[in-house]
């Protein structure tokens, strides 16, 4: 018997489940979703851009080309006959680009114009440059223009990347473990490289180029010396090959002791000439194989590490070295500044300034030092590194942290933008008002060419690249402050936040809004008024900071906030370590007058009054409650967007934020639990004491935590 009702019902079901399919989305395609506009927003777009015409042989103008026809098609359909073409090249590669005289001299090696002209009398939109990955970073502008909603009438724009160097720090090892990864495995396969490269190795560069990172460092900063040997420079250059019609370079971190371990010699002094020959023979190699190999980066005499104090050498004997090896290639030396030793008597945050500041003017012209943004190690907040500035002659570039090792892992929301920008609009004073650390990292304050911005990456096997939907955004804001560092971390966010999700105002208001908060809410409920380094032991998930056992002081957290009956914090004032004179004057006064700072430069007393006007006791229990009520107004705000957003990454976010409010909650009450047996005051009124004892907070475990 026919049941046309029912029959109906099944087919209107199976339409329902297949456009509920095609709407989800799980985060995999980043802020490059190119989701079709509705077609009175589309129509404009439509009359303004055309038929994709690239001028010139070559992999990378094919790349931008492809793009273009991908995104514009995703977005807009098939080309409109009559719409004004999209023509692609440069002055070298096409004829018609070059008589048009275009002023690209301003352009440098990577900038582009995008600019509406006249074609052999017909309208059309010019995306040129003086290098082919210009054009590339071009072509993605134009398609940013369009997913944000910008208009394409009269356009001419002209940019060029203030940051020479801009390149992610993957600290992936060779089982494919990721060193403070929360996103899966390492994306790279070194078992089944370089005869197998899986298709997410070009999304990878794709993604990437859309941002202007023009560099990537394969391997973890504590290297293998296993990763120069013949087979994995194959692999590598197989990477490289993928690469390289997107812009991107690839350099490989050096372990020091590799002549030992894998040239057979006995000694890794820099000054042998045996072990001199060694790398120069290494650069050469590599180079065969990698022809535009950008060169090595370096974790030297730091945490274990080999380096060329085990010689009694100096950093600056190490890196020129290795500078010496790879100059003749073009290449570059990144050596980091990240040093410590417990065996040194000062305090951890001055050791890099004291080492450095001496060797300034020493390292070869190839060399540049990769500073963290604060002199500890990526806490939720820390002063700008009193490095910056104090190196006339030593170019230096900023590294910072995209994976949030620090930071809530992959499950807090953090927008790390707000930091970023906090790190860079510093003033160190070094050369009057309005010397930045911005103007440090691009060379105008002292005249280097040689510039550089690291982030250590965030990117893995997950579906969505980063562990969660929104920690893409601090992968999309590295990407944006390297290629400008005075960019709005704000401006970025809403950027992102169209690209990624919607252009509609009213998901951007309160989504934007909340992402800015994010990261001072972290602070709150982690490590309020300049606490820092209260983590966990070795994974450094969850609060604990009654550490105190760990066999070397400076990687305890009683070292550095110092609670007792008398108060709280780390005395770096001239009555303590004296950290505050390794900044200029009028800077030092500055960090010393902001109350975020107050605990990471003073031991202050409990009962002191702060600007609120309450006790420092008081005022500590209220920011990190504070912190906790942020996070559950982050949640109320991102249920009420669920009309804007495919459920599944609704779903997802909605998921991360319930783990963050309960995991902000119990920072809360294990460190108001742990301090107050010092402060021994009563908690302000209206504030609910910790829900469990301080034995059970200090009984927790976590031996499998993940990133370690």
């Amino acid at each position: 018997m026919k049941r046309p009702g029912l029959l109906r019902a099944l087919v209107a079901l199976f339409a329902l489940i297949t456009a509920t399919a095609a709407r989800a989305e799980d985060g995999h395609d980043l802020w490059l979703r190119y989701r079709p506009l509705p077609a009175a927003e589309a129509a404009p777009y439509r009359a303004a851009v055309g038929e994709v015409v690239a001028e010139g042989r070559s992999e990378t103008l094919a790349v931008a080309a492809e793009e273009l026809r991908r995104g514009l098609g995703g977005m807009l359909g098939a080309p409109a006959a009559d719409a004004p073409p999209v023509i692609l090249g440069t002055p070298a590669s096409s004829p018609r680009i070059a008589a048009l005289r275009l002023p690209l001299q301003a352009a440098g090696d990577e900038g582009y114009l995008i600019r509406s002209v006249s074609v052999d009398g017909r309208p059309a939109t010019v995306v040129a440059a003086n290098s082919e990955a210009g054009v590339l970073y071009g072509a993605f502008h134009l398609l940013r223009l369009v997913q944000t909603r910008q208009p394409l009438a009269r356009l001419d724009i002209a940019e060029a990347p203030k940051v020479k160097v801009r390149i992610l720090n993957h600290w992936d090892n060779l089982d494919r473990t990721v060193e403070r990864g929360y996103a899966g495995f390492s994306l790279w396969d070194w078992h089944k490289l370089p005869d197998w490269k899986d298709t997410r190795y070009a999304d990878y560069a794709r993604a990437n180029a859309s941002l202007g990172i023009n560099g990537t460092v394969l391997n973890n900063v504590n290297a293998k010396a296993d990763s120069l040997t013949a087979p994995y420079i194959a692999k590598a250059a197989a990477l490289a090959d993928t690469f390289r019609p997107y812009g991107i370079k690839v350099y490989l971190s050096a372990r020091f002791s590799a002549p030992i371990e894998i040239g057979g010699l006995k000694t890794a002094d820099p000054l042998d000439p045996a072990v001199r020959a060694f790398w120069k023979a290494k650069a050469d190699e590599i180079y065969k194989a990698i022809p535009d190999f950008g060169g090595f980066l370096v974790k030297a005499n730091s945490e274990g590490q080999p380096g060329p104090q085990d010689y009694g050498r100096s950093h600056a004997d190490g890196a020129n070295m290795l500078a010496q090896a790879v100059g003749p290639h073009g290449g570059v030396v990144m050596w980091r500044a990240f040093v410590y030793s417990n065996e040194q008597p000062e305090d951890r945050a001055k050791q890099a300034y004291n080492e450095f500041v001496p060797l300034d003017g020493r390292f070869a012209p190839n060399v540049i030092v990769q500073v963290k943004n604060g002199a500890i190690d990526f806490q939720p907040r820390e002063p700008f590194h009193p490095l910056f500035g104090a190196t006339p002659r030593t170019p230096l570039m900023l590294e910072v942290q995209i994976t949030k090792e620090y930071l809530g892992f992959a499950t807090h929301l953090a927008y790390l933008g707000p930091m970023y920008e906090e790190a860079l609009d510093a003033d160190t004073w070094r050369r009057g008002k309005g010397s930045t650390v911005a103007k440090v990292v691009d060379g105008s304050l002292f005249g280097h060419r040689l510039t550089g911005m690291a982030g250590v990456s965030n990117i893995g096997t997950d579906r969505n690249w980063s562990g969660s939907q929104f920690d893409q955004a601090n992968w999309y804001v590295f990407g944006r402050m390297a290629w400008d560092p005075y960019l709005s971390a704000r401006d970025i966010a809403e950027e992102w936040a169209r690209m990624t999700f919607s252009n509609d105002p009213r998901f951007l208001a309160p989504v934007v809004g909340m992402m800015m908060g994010s990261r001072e809410a972290v602070v709150d409920y982690m490590t309020p008024l300049g606490l820092h380094h209260l983590m966990g032991t070795s994974h450094h998930y969850g609060p604990a900071p009654w550490v105190d056992d760990l066999g070397r002081a400076d990687w305890t957290p009683v070292y550095y906030h110092r609670a007792d009956a008398a108060g709280i914090g780390f005395d770096r004032t001239k009555t303590g370590s004296d950290a505050i004179s390794q900044y200029a004057p009028r800077a030092a006064a500055e960090l010393l007058a902001d109350e975020k700072n107050l605990l990471w430069f003073r031991h202050v007393d409990w009962d002191r009054k702060v600007s609120s006007g309450r006790t420092l006791w008081d005022e500590l229990v209220v920011r990190y409650t504070g912190g906790v009520r942020q996070v559950s107004e982050m949640r109320r705000t991102w249920a009420a967007m669920a009309p804007y957003v495919d459920p599944e990454r609704h779903a997802e976010v909605a998921g991360f934020l319930a783990i963050q409010e309960k995991e902000a909650q119990w920072w809360r009450d294990a460190c108001i639990a742990y301090f107050q047996t010092f402060s021994k005051r009563p908690l302000p009124a209206g504030y609910a004491p910790p829900a469990h004892p301080l034995a059970y907070y200090k009984a927790l475990k976590f031996p499998y935590a993940p990133g370690i």
